[in-house]
């Protein structure tokens, strides 16, 4: 019989919650994916360079031309300048770039920080690395950073701080003040960062995205990492990309080849053609998620939910206090059973969950119909 090298870790809540609300043909907000389509020139993009034969290997770092458009937008989007061909590498999800970024700088007994509640996938790839993973919990109001517990909690055996700006599941984001402070303890304890962007274009209320690759101290020992399926709603196409200076690029990369080796070609290629022929659509993002935000927060309004507006991310977290004390995991169970709507639970998100945790996590990336509909039943509960 194996010996598991993950025992702890079974089927992801996302999969186990769709599943579920597919079972009861329920509304699902739980697993975060919109559902209405992509830009109709990407797609068209996507057939023509698949029926012109553009379907075999890409070189392993990413077809340049979708590399090019890459550096175009950051040096429009930050004043930032990346070597395409050295410095920006294209991935098949940020999940497995950030993955390989893990594997390729935690050796066996090294400490990596990372901030409760967290993305699900930092933990396994720390532990698939030999690596510990260090919990340090979000303050509970806000889930923001206490920089003063991550130095207290930091030693000669750290190697790496894993951030999440907007974060998933909360919503919050980092203030160019918390990057100020990451920036000051990576260079005084010489730590490494992957920094988890994923959705940059998604920050509300006239605020804007701070990124790692404006700070010259951490651009030079940071992976940023990148999707193409949050910013142009391709979730399905599993496309992302990974900008790291050289010597990072170069480790990463060792690994990159010997997981999925290359990322898929015509997906790509149509990429590159909808950045290059539409560059300005991504900064369009910010005002059409915020009024599925605000439409979906004013439908609210007359339930026994409360709720703080997500400053990011198309995840709306609603506090449950008022109608139950039961454990927000089978809550969700019950619910999704009982009344056709399916959420996530944040207390997943925790190596250990407070016990008074009362948060579900929402997906607003639907139709409005679908919303109206959805908060016509929360209402009711």
């Amino acid at each position: 019989m194996i010996k598991s090298k993950l025992p702890h870790v079974g089927t992801t809540i996302f999969t186990q919650m769709s599943a579920l609300a597919s079972q009861c043909e329920a509304i699902n907000l739980s697993q975060g994916f919109p559902d209405f389509d992509a830009p109709l020139a990407l797609r068209e993009a996507l057939g023509a360079h698949a029926m012109a034969g553009h379907n075999q290997y890409a070189p392993m770092a990413g077809v340049l031309a979708l590399r090019e458009q890459i550096a175009a937008h950051v040096a429009a989007r930050r004043a930032v300048e990346c070597h395409p061909e050295s410095e920006i590498t294209v991935v098949p999800g940020a999940t497995e770039g950030i993955f390989c970024a893990v594997m390729a700088c935690v050796h066996p007994g090294d400490e990596v920080i990372i901030f409760d509640p967290c993305y699900d996938c930092y933990q396994p790839s720390i532990e698939l690395a030999g690596g510990r993973a260090v919990h340090i919990p979000l303050n509970a109001l806000d889930f923001s950073i206490d920089w003063q517990q991550v130095e207290d909690a930091t030693n000669p055996r750290t190697r790496l701080i894993i951030i999440n700006s907007p974060h998933n599941p909360s919503g919050s984001t980092l203030s160019s003040h918390d990057l100020l402070k990451l920036e000051q303890l990576a260079e005084k304890y010489d730590l490494l960062v992957i920094s988890d962007e994923v959705y940059e274009h998604l920050v509300y209320d006239d605020q804007q995205h701070h990124s790692v690759l404006q700070l010259e101290g951490l651009r030079q020992r940071s992976f940023a990492m990148f999707s193409f399926g949050k910013t142009f709603s391709v979730t399905g196409w599993k496309t992302g990309y990974c900008i790291a200076p050289p010597a990072l690029s170069a480790e990463l990369r060792k690994v990159h080849q010997f997981v999925s080796f290359v990322a898929v070609t015509p997906v790509q290629m149509a990429l590159a053609d909808f950045m290059r022929d539409d560059p300005g659509y991504p900064a369009t993002l910010a005002d059409f998620y915020q009024g599925k935000r605000d439409l979906f927060c004013a439908l609210l309004e007359d339930s026994r939910f409360s709720l703080k507006p997500s400053q990011g991310t198309y995840f709306q977290l609603l506090d449950y206090s008022a109608i139950s004390t039961v454990r927000d995991a089978q809550l969700c169970e019950d619910w999704t059973r009982q009344y056709g709507v399916a959420a996530i639970p944040i207390s997943v998100f925790y190596q250990e969950a407070p016990e008074d945790l009362h948060y579900l996590r929402f997906c607003f990336a639907k139709s409005d119909a679908l919303l109206k509909q959805a908060a016509e039943i929360l209402c009711r509960i």
